[in-house]
């Protein structure tokens, strides 16, 4: 979705090239797989150009990562919060500058009921 985003519109050969270059194990029969499923989901709009198809976003970046942040919180987590920023702390290694922005991240959300 990133290259598609980033690059829209764009062909499957295009994504496929994007991939192979960057991310070195992507075949491209699982690329035009996945690219079909995500047509199906919804996620994605195609239009045929001649014997090519072009790829556009149908979800925008944020609202996509909203939406898997939300479902990971719940698979993982039971959708708690808490255990899952303890995980993450924990197990990550964090930066004093990571610390600030999760601070300043925290205060602001702390008015809020």
């Amino acid at each position: 979705m990133r290259v598609i985003w980033r690059r829209s519109p764009i062909s499957a050969a295009e994504v496929i090239d994007e991939l192979s270059q960057h991310q070195g194990d992507w075949h491209p029969k699982t690329t035009r797989t996945l690219l079909t499923r995500l047509v199906k989901k919804g996620a994605l709009e195609y239009e045929p150009l001649g014997r090519v198809y072009v790829y556009r976003p149908k979800v925008t970046e944020r609202n996509c990562v909203a939406s898997a942040s939300r479902s990971f919180l719940d698979r993982v987590f039971g959708g708690a919060l808490k255990p899952m920023l303890a995980h993450f702390a924990e197990e990550k290694e964090l930066t004093k500058e990571d610390l600030k922005e999760l601070w300043e991240i925290l205060e602001k959300k702390g008015g809020k009921k």
